[in-house]
């Protein structure tokens, strides 16, 4: 093996400035046994670069060749196969793994030990050792062909040159020249240092000979010591490169390792608090959220280029897989817990709150209103705020499982909506019978018991996918109204009112629908809000800036509460804002609001129809307030469906007067006076001026006056024409006179058209009324001076009317005589009678009336006395009776009756 590692030492590594540090002989393991070497270099040149070259002979067998070579630094593992028993076969990893069997197992150690102390010495980077005796790696190479190595001075090699074979025959020869060579080797060595110095000065000699010599061989010194610099400085820069760039590598190769410790490595206690952590407490709650946060954040990390493909990147991102999966499934069947714990508490407080208490003494068939609980939905408030703990964990949820957090989101919805069904129905029953006094069978309620078991089935059925609660609450479908001599019948209408006075109208009462409609609104509003508002935190969906175009109907025809929406981990979308989610939500679980709220709309209008003004303010100034907040809201949606509702009745309401109007019909034997719906519209107006005072719906109420004022007008006329004990003028002029006063006093802007055209009916009528009911009380006298107008419009002068024979002086004398003021004031008597019998005293026109009476008699006395003068000027004739005879007249006989 000594002569091998000399002739592979010669010829393959001295011309490759390497020295040969440890040979083995091998043959691959399993194939054909051809045998080559794996040698141990290092190279002369700084730095050092250690090799494992495999050499083996050529095809002829005359000579070895060098056939591969593996930098000792690409070596991860030797594999010695065996620690404890001899085994020649090795394996060495490099870039695949080789298998090798030594020729012995003594070369195969050697060499291992060789590897080993390269590596210790040369490398930074340690090689896994594997299989390999310990005292094989801490003993010395053994001493022969590998002393150099197992001493650690490589310079040994250059200690020893072998010689050639031209070398052997030389010093043969000399050998042979002298006797005394093997002898006397002191002598011979001798002599051979004299003849060496004999010839190294002829050489000197013969070189200083020579000039030309001496300044070639200078020349090629020179020129070999440039070629030596060169080849130095060019290694020099090569070994600084190959430094660079081993250090680069290495500065790149920690930042990668770095990254993904610092990155990809979950702490213990996060792993323990996600696997096993207390759901309960606020302070298990927040490690859990923290450690599901830092799981994200691991799982989110963006990796580098060829991460993906490293094992135990792949086996660190299923364990975060498998710890995301396991912690979803534990949060949910938690709060799915919670659910139901919440869902069963309220149960159990619903079924033992008391609707009515029993009042001893008290008949069956009283009013029980004063007696019943008070009018208040139930507050979810503390639910609420135990649910909010968990809104980070249901945020992670949503963001990393959103199959999960979907389900949960159902199940809190047909919890809650089950939930609420029953608390809305109770609070409406409750406003129902306050609002009536009366339950469905008109008797009083004891405290209804606790039904353990209704908790116990309506609890279970959450968990069946469509189970549904079962209420044992009440409705009430038929509701008795009382009736007495103080309330209105159900259905109201102008023409009821104006056969009542104002003290018969029941304000109470309406006072205390008001007032209980205003305490429904009042409680459903911050309900659904907070609702809302818990749902937005809780679920996380924040209201965005953008509103979609869905409906409310649209909402409520999804299946089954399915919202589903578009999120980085592909989950189909199918509404187009997280806002939308909250409206859709709000409507599944608060589903029976609107209808419950339309049902008591329908037994407010059925106990009054008027109440319809009350609840059209109400609702709209709700609805005006939830708008401000958010005009898509769930709220805002609801309370403007029942809005529509609420005006349909109020329209329904106005229509109804309307037609009342048109159907009137007036006793013929009694005089008219104040029609009823005309008293019942200044009612009408007076309450609703006192409703719609600053009211957002001011517009629907003078809508509603311009229709209401010009079917009065109509049927006034009507009523008038077809009245045959009252006169139609006095049937005008009372009723246009009642109606100009009302709108005088309300003020109502919007009939202002209405009071002046209400006035001017009232003074034309009062007028032709007055001229037609006085007519000529001085007949005769009225007949003479019309032919004397006559005659003068046929050109007579009216200085000469005096002379024609029909309308002279003593015709004209003969007629004043028949007018004494004794039969004046008998006449005019008779008329105030019947003007008394024709006008009604509700409405006190009958001195007004004689006062227009006496001035349209002034104006005819006046009028006679003119013609007098004009046509019978200086004949001294003049009335009976004079101006001031007939205002004591007038004045007696107005104070007499």
């Amino acid at each position: 093996m000594t002569a091998i590692k000399h002739a592979l030492q010669r010829d393959i590594f001295t011309p490759n400035d390497e020295r040969l540090l440890s040979i083995v002989n091998v043959c691959k393991a399993g194939k054909k046994k051809r045998n080559c070497f794996l040698c141990a270099t290092v190279t002369t040149e700084r730095p050092v670069q250690v090799n494992v070259v495999k050499v083996k002979k050529s095809d002829k067998g005359d000579f070895y060749k060098r056939q591969t070579a593996w930098a000792l630094r690409d070596l991860a593992v030797v594999d010695a196969k065996d620690a404890v028993k001899e085994n020649p076969e090795f394996d060495l990893h490099f870039d695949k793994v080789y298998k090798w069997v030594a020729s012995s197992t003594v070369e195969k150690n050697t060499f291992i030990s060789c590897i080993w102390k390269l590596n210790q010495r040369y490398l930074r980077k340690k090689i896994d050792f594997t299989n390999v005796s310990s005292q094989l790696l801490e003993e010395s190479v053994p001493s022969g062909e590998n002393q150099s190595v197992a001493g650690g001075d490589e310079e040994a090699v250059d200690e020893y040159q072998e010689l050639n074979a031209r070398e052997e025959q030389d010093i043969e020869i000399m050998m042979e020249g002298c006797e005394y060579a093997i002898s006397n080797a002191e002598a011979f060595a001798e002599k051979l240092s004299r003849e060496l110095q004999v010839l190294d000065g002829a050489n000197i000699q013969s070189i200083m000979a020579s000039e030309k010599q001496v300044n070639i061989l200078m020349k090629l010194l020179d020129e070999a010591l440039k070629e030596s610099v060169k080849e130095q400085m060019d290694q020099i820069s090569e070994s600084n490169h190959l430094i660079h760039l081993s250090n680069t590598n290495n500065v790149k190769l920690l930042s990668e390792i770095e990254f993904l410790v610092n990155h990809m490595d979950l702490a213990k206690g996060h792993i323990k608090a996600l696997q096993e952590g207390d759901l309960t407490s606020s302070r298990g709650i927040e490690a859990c959220t923290n450690a599901a946060d830092a799981l994200l954040q691991c799982m989110n990390v963006a990796l580098r280029p060829g991460h993906d493909m490293l094992h135990a990147v792949k086996q660190q991102q299923q364990r975060f897989s498998d710890l995301r999966e396991q912690f979803a499934r534990r949060l949910a069947s938690h709060l799915n817990s919670v659910f139901v714990q919440q869902f069963t508490q309220t149960l159990l407080q619903l079924y033992n709150k008391p609707y009515y208490l029993s009042v001893p003494g008290h008949d069956q068939s009283s009013t029980l209103a004063q007696h019943s609980v008070e009018l208040t939905l139930p507050n979810h408030h503390p639910f609420h705020r135990d649910l909010l703990r968990y809104a980070k964990l249901m945020e992670w949820l949503k963001n990393t499982d959103y199959g999960k957090y979907e389900g949960l989101t159902k199940n809190y919805m047909d919890y809650l909506s089950r939930l609420y069904e029953r608390e809305i129905k109770d609070f409406f029953e409750v406003a129902k019978i306050k609002m009536t006094g009366t339950t469905k069978e008109g008797k009083k309620f004891a405290t209804l018991p606790r039904k353990e078991s209704a908790v116990k089935q309506e609890t279970e059925s959450l968990h069946g996918s469509s189970g549904k609660l079962t209420g044992s609450t009440s409705s009430l479908n038929k509701l008795s109204v009382q009736s007495s001599g103080n309330r209105r019948s159900q259905s109201s209408s102008l023409l009821d009112m104006g056969n009542m006075s104002a003290s018969d109208l029941d304000v109470a009462d309406r006072t205390k629908f008001d007032k209980i409609f205003e305490q429904v609104l009042s409680e459903l509003e911050p309900l659904c809000l907070a609702e809302q508002d818990f749902i937005s935190k809780f679920f996380k969906l924040q209201q965005h800036q953008g509103i979609s175009g869905s409906t409310t109907n649209e909402a409520e025809e999804m299946d089954g509460g399915n919202l589903s929406r578009s999120y980085p981990s592909g989950v189909p979308q199918t509404i187009s804002s997280e806002k939308d989610m909250i409206r859709q939500m709000m409507t599944k679980i608060f589903r029976c609001i609107e209808p419950e709220l339309n049902n008591l709309i329908a037994l407010g209008d059925k106990i009054d129809s008027f109440n319809s003004l009350y609840m059209l303010v109400k609702m709209s100034h709700h609805v005006w307030t939830a708008q401000n907040v958010d005009p898509a809201s769930f709220l805002s949606t609801t309370l403007g469906n029942v809005l529509v509702t609420v005006k349909r009745n109020f329209d329904k309401c106005i229509s109804n007067q309307m037609k009342q109007m048109d159907e009137v019909k007036i006793s013929k034997k009694s005089k008219v006076g104040i029609l009823p719906f005309v008293a019942e519209f200044e009612e009408f107006a007076a309450l609703a001026e006192s409703i719609f005072k600053n009211a957002e719906r001011r517009g629907d109420l003078d809508k509603a006056y311009i229709k209401l004022i010009r079917a009065v007008f109509v049927s006034v006329e009507k009523v008038a024409n077809e009245s045959q004990k009252t006169p139609r003028d006095v049937v005008m002029m009372e009723n246009f006179h009642h109606i100009f006063a009302t709108l005088s006093r309300l003020k109502i802007s919007c009939l202002e058209a209405e009071k002046k055209e209400a006035k001017q009916k009232y003074t034309d009528h009062l007028q032709s009324y007055v001229i037609y009911s006085l007519g000529q009380p001085l007949e005769k006298l009225n007949h003479f001076f019309e032919g004397v107008e006559a005659r003068v419009a046929q050109g007579i002068r009216e200085e000469e009317v005096s002379y024609q024979l029909a309308f002279n002086k003593q015709e004209l004398r003969k007629v004043i005589k028949e007018y004494p003021g004794k039969e004046v004031k008998k006449g005019l008597d008779n008329l105030y009678k019947k003007v008394d019998k024709h006008l009604c005293e509700e409405e006190n026109l009958l001195q007004v009336v004689w006062h227009s009476m006496q001035d349209e008699f002034i104006r005819q006395y006046k009028h006679f006395e003119g013609l007098i003068a004009r046509c019978y000027p200086g004949s001294g004739i003049t009335m009976e009776f004079t101006i001031q005879d007939i205002l004591d007249y007038c004045s007696s006989i107005a104070q007499s009756h």
